[in-house]
């Protein structure tokens, strides 16, 4: 008896271990390597260009996204290492506590440098002389926030901030000054 032709045994609904075989006999590896060789030689270096891109891209930047609504953008490109300037956008590590584990990428407006005194009157907070915004008593889920800190931002401190009344930002002890090893780089929206 002979055996079932592969195309002949798909059509018969043989059993999945069958059809493999069926495939794997008609496999022919020198025309396998002569094909993929013909292939490499002529996609090799764009494959190769490609997989160095992708490498630089990934230690120079890296892409952040928002799931919030505390700031207007959703996805954003982050510049490893670039520290921002005062208003520009930071992307950080938080260092964990509250809803969010540690390590987890945050984004926020730098507001307050190493030098800047940080206030509050009632609850507003005053960075360098602007009022930033208000902290609220207690989160959307009703948890309690305490205030964060006020005082002279030390050496290698950031007090960070966002637009959004919702913002877990420095207005809050779970966030508290950023440190500057927790630094990802600067963030610019990308939409």
């Amino acid at each position: 008896m002979s055996p079932i032709p592969p195309t002949r045994a798909l059509r018969l609904g043989l059993a999945p271990r069958t059809r493999l075989a069926a495939t794997w006999t008609r496999f022919d590896a020198a025309q396998f390597r002569i094909r993929a060789t013909a292939h490499l030689r002529r996609w090799g270096l764009a494959y190769a260009a490609t997989l160095a891109g992708a490498l630089w891209f990934h230690n120079h930047y890296a892409l952040g996204l928002n799931a919030t609504h505390s700031l207007p953008g959703t996805l954003y490109l982050i510049e490893r290492g670039a520290l921002p300037q005062r208003g520009e956008h930071v992307a950080f590590r938080w260092a964990g506590g509250g809803p969010y584990p540690a390590g987890v990428t945050f984004i926020k407006v730098l507001a307050g440098q190493p030098g800047d005194t940080v206030t509050r009157n009632g609850a507003t907070f005053i960075v360098a002389g602007t009022a930033l915004g208000q902290a609220k008593p207690t989160s959307r889920r009703g948890d309690p926030l305490e205030p964060g800190p006020t005082g002279t931002l030390p050496e290698g401190r950031y007090f960070v901030f966002a637009p959004h009344p919702d913002s877990l930002d420095s207005r809050y002890a779970l966030t508290g000054w950023i440190a500057r090893e927790q630094f990802i780089g600067r963030a610019r929206a990308i939409f």
